[in-house]
């Protein structure tokens, strides 16, 4: 479902990622995970056409998305590590102009909000302009908007920031489903627990290069996927230089 082929992006004289592979299939949960200035909100904004990679190819379904931008964000959906709404629209509003970009049915847009709006706790806020918003609040819509086209690929940045526990819960059942009906979740996390609960593979990156992936049992090896984490960021492979 997406596809990750030898991908560098630089910064000037700063390295963000570095020849990075990972294929993720659909009916996957794929962790990225890192220690902070990793590159893995730099991978993921190439993967959702964001930034063009300097070097390499990322396919989303067989499109390429530097190429094909248009088709490959089609059966994808991005919530990103700040949830921005339209201030001066409502998140009803905001959750009909993501319809309507998707090219909804007013009956499929109605049937979809409802059930987004049930998972996601909605009804007492939707009606009001998303300027007086929580940080969670907005989370919460902006989860709603990914779920409205069906995504077949999923891409989430930091997703339960923000969130309490019920709705943290509602969040990774959204990812379950989304891989239980056969598409792909690729989620960004620093939660160790979270990737152990739902995640199929993992890809620890630092410094813009993959350390180690595989599935979490594979990764963590003998160890806990904690200090197997520790272990690698912080050997001789790792290190504390940021990148984007």
């Amino acid at each position: 479902m997406l596809e990750i082929r030898g991908v560098a992006k630089s910064f000037g004289r700063l390295t963000a990622v570095e020849d990075l592979s990972v294929t993720i299939a659909a009916g996957t949960i794929h962790a990225f995970l890192g220690p902070n200035g990793a590159g893995k909100t730099t991978t993921i904004r190439m993967c959702v056409g964001l930034l063009r990679p300097d070097r390499g190819t990322i396919l989303v379904d067989g499109h390429d998305v530097a190429e094909d931008g248009v088709a490959a964000r089609q059966i994808m959906a991005y919530v990103p590590d700040e949830p921005y709404l339209y201030d001066r629209l409502t998140g009803r509003e905001f959750l009909d102009f993501t319809a309507r970009v998707y090219g909804l049915t007013r009956a499929v847009f109605a049937q979809r909000l409802g059930e987004a709006s049930e998972r996601f706790s909605l009804g007492g806020f939707l009606d009001q302009l998303a300027e007086g918003y929580s940080h969670g609040m907005r989370q919460r819509v902006v989860l709603a908007a990914a779920m409205l086209h069906a995504p077949r690929l999923l891409i989430v940045d930091e997703p339960l920031v923000g969130l309490d526990p019920r709705h943290i819960r509602a969040c990774l059942e959204f990812l379950k489903d989304v891989a239980n009906q056969g598409g792909a979740v690729l989620m960004s996390t620093h939660t160790m627990a979270t990737v152990e609960e739902i995640a199929h593979q993992v890809t620890v990156i630092d410094r813009g290069r993959a350390l180690a992936s595989g599935t979490v049992a594979e990764v963590r090896g003998t160890k806990g996927l904690e200090e197997r984490f520790f272990e690698l960021t912080e050997g001789p492979q790792g290190g504390d230089a940021p990148v984007p």
